[in-house]
């Protein structure tokens, strides 16, 4: 990983560089929900946003025999993760390109599935809007968007906002189920399953039985090791914890209307 400023990263990279492997607010839990509810079949094509070094396009065609084209708009990224795919063998069923998510009309052909997990929560509204109309464009005729998002609720939405992106060094969106629901309607994509609970994504209980408890001991290590990692990653948490009432995460299911 690329040496970062611990100070001014945002959340999702420090907590990486302290070791921790799920980076979504509902981890790997979610995210099985939304395969199985996909019922993902040999031979399908999926479009993955944000595919980092690829780690997850390689795990879903390896594990569903799928063919995948990942999009990710940091080069060096985008390099790594074509080194992944070439050592795993499986060039001839996963692509990583370079490109934006605001700009998906770039990617030609259609797909079967369009995954996105803690994307579109980062959108101010409009934006949002943008890459969910790329999204269902994207889409074939009756396909499925998998969506893994962060979900706020509570009666004062803008302090919550204030202090989430403070914490984490993002300007974080998070809806409420209904309206992430809402949203995804407005762009043309039926939600017909859905899941909420709540933020465990600093909760050592939930890392250790995700992760596992080698993962919880090197996290912990590079905190007591590193005071600027300790603060960042305690001061997220603190806010999770502040608002563990409002703050959550949506798993969405939703099929491109024809």
């Amino acid at each position: 990983m690329t040496q970062i400023n611990l100070r001014t990263a945002p959340g999702h990279q420090v907590l990486a560089a302290a070791g921790k492997k799920a980076l979504r607010p509902g981890g790997y839990t979610a995210t099985e929900q939304l395969f199985a509810w996909a019922n993902l079949q040999p031979g399908e094509t999926v479009l993955e946003l944000a595919a980092s070094f690829g780690h997850s396009a390689i795990a879903l065609a390896q594990r569903y025999d799928l063919r995948v084209v990942g999009i990710e708009n940091n080069p060096d990224s985008v390099a790594a993760a074509q080194k992944n795919v070439a050592a795993a063998g499986i060039s001839e069923r996963v692509e990583i390109i370079e490109g934006d998510i605001f700009h998906l009309e770039k990617v030609t052909q259609q797909f079967d599935y369009v995954l996105a997990e803690a994307i579109l929560t980062m959108q101010s509204a409009p934006g949002k809007a943008k890459v969910l109309a790329g999204i269902c464009d994207r889409l074939k005729p009756n396909g499925y968007f998998l969506s893994h998002e962060l979900r706020a609720s509570g009666s004062d939405l803008d302090r919550i906002y204030q202090d989430l992106s403070r914490s984490i060094r993002v300007n974080a969106k998070p809806l409420s189920l209904q309206d992430w629901i809402s949203t995804c309607q407005t762009a043309g994509l039926t939600v017909e399953r859905h899941s909420a609970g709540p933020m465990e994504l600093l909760n050592p209980r939930k890392i250790a039985q995700e992760e596992g408890v080698s993962t919880l001991i090197n996290m912990c290590f590079n905190m007591l090791t590193q005071p600027v990692m300790r603060q960042r990653i305690l001061a997220m948490r603190e806010t999770f914890e502040r608002y563990r009432d409002d703050l959550g995460y949506v798993a969405l299911y939703a099929r491109k209307e024809n």
